[in-house]
């Protein structure tokens, strides 16, 4: 159970469910409330004009007997100023909700005078709702009221409405009639078992299609689950995952998915190739140096120590590299201790013969980064320019805007257009220099413009105005000044 309502699919379903139910909850107690009051309110309106007809009636002097109390069996009632029940329909049993319970009128004595010293008319009498009425006037306000009332045995909830009408002869009378409330009750009774009824149907249907859907819109996403799973299974990166024709988010996460795969097979194949390289690199000092000391173990005449030597050194900067490439690769970040270019310029060619240093334009030229790591870059691209160079190497120091500028310059035989990318792969050496002993392991320059790129720079290589090659780093530089 847990598993399921864990899926992306049950929680779709379910949330969108849960919404649509508390959408139909609200809806429908809006509905039921707004049929409630307008059936209410038509009930008032049916209640007042049938307190208005007789209150008609009594307006014009039609005495209490000829009254039409008993149309359509509703209930009425007629009241004096008293709150003395005078007049009521026939049937009336029993009744509640207006200003008198009583249901049979009371006998009225035969005037002989004004015995309380009121005025018969009432003219001026004021009801319970403050309005001033003249004889034969109906009042224009009406009290409305719920109760319930027994006519001929049958009980019922009505909605009754008082009118006040003063009267030539009976002075202020207060007529109160009802509407049965039985079409309120039955409507809204109704609509709650439509509702009771038909929402959890249409929860059933609207689940029901959310399951679909989102099954129907993840089966894709299961497709790359799938596939990545037996990608992880058998570590055949040259696998992708299937994409969907939809051009919708799933389709472009199967797009972004493959990108990933073919960026992590060529990961994986040029560390492959890394590896192989290295080992092809490093086999063969290797090789020569326990050949010599395997000579030399037999034949200690014949020991040759510059040749064990220079293995050595080569072998120990072979190794350097590789740790250097490695820390690189796994995103070591540079020192950021300030560096004069232009005096590692000078350190650097020192001691190079056929090494001239040149610094353009006023003020320092520093750079942010590890002295260390820069000092390489300018040591490879100096080793690299007096292996091609005829004659004479020339570094160059200069400010470009923001940038520092550091230029190596050699007068051979430059770098084909072709090749200029390519210089920069691990273990690429040019035909020109193919040879091991000569032309190094091929990481001098791969090593230069990882170090470039850590420090936020570029290193590319052009045609020299000698004609040999121009390698040219650009780097952040500092505020002058600072």
């Amino acid at each position: 159970m847990s598993r399921l309502l864990g899926s992306v699919r049950a929680r779709a379903t379910l949330g969108a469910t849960l919404v649509v139910a508390v959408a139909l909850v609200a809806a429908g107690t809006a509905v039921l409330l707004s049929l409630r009051s307008n059936l209410l309110g038509e009930a008032g309106t049916q209640a007042e004009r049938s307190a208005r007809e007789v209150a008609t009636e009594l307006a014009v002097g039609t005495p209490y007997g000829e009254l039409s109390l008993d149309v359509d069996d509703r209930p009425v009632q007629i009241v004096d100023e008293d709150g003395t029940l005078v007049a009521a329909s026939e049937d009336l049993e029993r009744i509640s909700g207006t200003s008198v319970g009583a249901v049979q009128p009371r006998p009225q004595p035969t005037a002989t005078g004004d015995e309380d010293g009121d005025d018969d008319g009432g003219g001026d009498a004021d009801d319970d709702s403050g309005e001033s009425l003249e004889p034969g006037e109906i009042g224009a306000r009406t009290t409305v009221s719920d109760g319930s009332a027994t006519i001929d045995g049958d009980p019922e909830d009505y909605r009754f409405a008082a009118v006040p009408v003063e009267t030539p002869e009976q002075g202020r009378l207060t007529v109160w009639a009802g509407a049965p409330l039985s079409a309120e009750h039955g409507a809204v009774n109704t609509a709650l078992t439509v509702m009771l009824i038909g929402f959890p149907l249409l929860l059933a249907v609207v689940g029901w299609v959310t399951w679909m859907v989102t099954g129907r819109a993840l089966r894709p996403v299961e497709g790359i689950r799938r596939e990545m799973a037996a990608i992880t299974a058998s570590e055949d990166l040259a696998r992708r995952v299937p994409v969907p024709g939809t051009h919708d988010e799933v389709a472009r996460l199967a797009s972004t998915t493959n990108e990933t795969l073919s960026a992590l097979e060529a990961s994986v194949d040029r560390q492959r190739r890394f590896v192989a390289d290295a080992s092809h690199e490093l086999r063969s000092p290797i090789a020569s140096l326990r050949t010599q000391l395997e000579v030399a173990a037999a034949h200690p005449e014949l020991l040759d120590l510059d040749g064990a030597v220079e293995d050595t050194v080569r072998l120990q900067r072979l190794a350097a590299d590789l740790l250097l490439l490695a820390r690189l690769d796994a995103g070591e970040r540079p020192a950021d201790a300030r560096v004069d270019l232009a005096a590692l310029a000078r350190e650097e060619a020192g001691g190079r013969a056929g090494v001239s240093v040149r610094a353009q334009g006023a003020g320092d030229v520093t750079v942010a980064g590890s002295r260390g790591q820069l000092g390489r870059v300018l040591a490879n691209l100096l080793d690299n320019a007096q292996r091609h160079a005829r004659s004479a190497v020339e570094i160059s120091v200069r400010r470009d805007g923001d940038l520092a500028v550091l230029a190596v310059a050699d007068d051979g035989e430059g770098v084909p257009a072709a090749d200029r990318e390519r210089i920069f792969e691990r273990f690429v050496r040019l035909d020109a220099a193919r040879s091991r002993d000569d032309g190094g392991a091929g990481l001098g320059l791969a090593i230069a413009r990882d170090v470039a790129v850590r420090h936020g720079g570029t290193l590319t290589v052009h045609d020299a105005p000698a004609g040999g090659a121009l390698f040219e780093l650009r780097l952040p530089g500092t505020p002058q000044g600072v």
